[in-house]
């Protein structure tokens, strides 16, 4: 398609959709304060087309995600909806409820924008487009709190193994080394970073790509698991369960450290943290400065109102345009899902983001892997690990092998 080509399309997608205004509801799983400030970005820019975004969060993906398919399942669609990108919508699009958005990723031009390619492609079931992808998200970052360690009297670590070693002073300062949530997900997602960050890439490849369960029973992810009972000890005092009240103990310096996806850097912005002054971020903790090319993803329901159809269009297309990536993705801490948008304003951590994602030091997220039977299988193993400390690394090894033999 050419240039003019794109341009006259995207003009008709334009002209077809501001007939009239519509009311969009937009359900999503951003509540804390720092994803409340991005959604805010999306919603103001669609605000703008003279459409409104009813806003629809629902705390926690799990239970947020459960909400949205039985909407769509008993016939009350929403007008568009977030799910990571990757394999969740596998069986809505098999399905027939979600619209094909092709048409408006060629009029924007998608497929020479989007990068890396596998975003889109994660969208993407026979060759037609399902979703926008709004942003990159990475799991492999160790926050550190810089006052946790001033405190007790330590440098702040510079790597994993640092970063366990200062545990017990840690401990005797009063401090929780490791703050967690205690929720499945992010066991499962710390789990995810010790392997991406511990192993070589091709021995993870090998495991959650390929589902080798010979190579997930080998001495390589052994240390994998060896590194998360040194997590479990450190987190054992820690009785926070959602995401951003683990990281807001790292913000007001009661605990060193949290593993936890760059989303986290909307919540030090809220506190007015400055990365570099009052936190440290280690991407690949320090070890292997490597990111997953995960994120966040728009689908939209088909609807039988040819308006609010419409409002979907100006939507998706407006997902993807220089400014609103710029401003939503300042404020949700996640890099941009096109490389040829001027991000100078980023802090520290993101700079380090966007710098390993133009070097290509990338690995696929696991939930672009593995099916979400399978990915819950693993956050069961993880909660039972982490609540009890008598499951051995060589018991929770076993099972976890057990899982991936029989994934698809």
């Amino acid at each position: 398609m050419t240039l003019t080509t794109k341009l006259m399309t995207a003009t008709a997608i334009i002209a077809a959709t501001s007939v009239s205004a519509e009311d969009l509801e937009v359900m999503h799983w951003w509540t804390s304060g720092g994803e409340a400030a991005a959604v805010g970005e999306l919603a103001k820019a669609f605000d703008a087309t003279g459409n409104t975004w009813v806003d629809a969060a629902i705390a926690g993906g799990d239970a947020a995600r459960a909400v949205m398919v039985s909407r769509l399942t008993g016939g009350d669609p929403m007008g568009a909806f977030q799910f990571n990108h990757g394999r969740q919508a596998e069986e809505l699009i098999e399905a027939g409820l979600l619209r094909d958005i092709t048409d408006i990723a060629e009029a924007e031009g998608w497929k020479d924008i989007v990068n890396p390619p596998s975003l889109l492609e994660s969208c993407t079931v026979d060759g037609r487009i399902y979703c926008a992808p709004v942003n990159i998200h990475s799991w492999q970052w160790l926050w550190l709190s810089h006052k946790a360690y001033e405190d007790a009297g330590l440098d702040v670590p510079t790597n994993w193994d640092e970063f366990v070693a200062s545990s017990a002073s840690l401990n005797a300062a009063g401090k929780l080394p490791l703050a967690l949530g205690q929720q499945g997900w992010q066991q499962r997602g710390m789990f995810n970073v010790l392997f991406a960050a511990l192993v070589p890439n091709d021995v993870f490849l090998a495991v959650y790509d390929e589902k080798d369960a010979d190579v997930a029973a080998g001495a390589d992810v052994s240390r994998v698991f060896a590194a998360a009972a040194d997590a479990r000890d450190m987190a054992v005092k820690s009785t926070v369960q959602n995401w951003n009240d683990a990281t807001n103990l790292v913000i007001t310096g009661q605990a060193g450290g949290q593993i936890m996806g760059d989303w986290a850097q909307g919540e030090f912005a809220v506190a007015g943290q400055v990365a570099g002054t009052d936190y440290s971020c280690l991407p690949g903790l320090g070890v292997t400065e490597v990111l997953s090319t995960g994120g966040d993803a728009f689908y939209f329901p088909v609807m039988k109102d040819d308006t609010k159809t419409a409002a979907q269009s100006e939507l998706a297309a407006l997902m993807l345009r220089p400014a609103t990536q710029v401003s939503f993705n300042l404020a949700k801490g996640s890099l941009p899902v096109r490389g040829d948008i001027d991000m100078s304003t980023a802090n520290d951590c993101m700079q380090k983001g966007l710098g390993l994602l133009a070097n290509g030091a990338i690995l696929p997220d696991t939930a672009q892997l593995v099916t979400p039977d399978t990915a819950e299988q693993i956050s069961t193993l993880f909660i039972e690990f982490f609540a009890d400390t008598s499951i051995t690394v060589e018991d929770a090894q076993a099972q976890f092998v057990k899982i991936i033999a029989t994934a698809e």
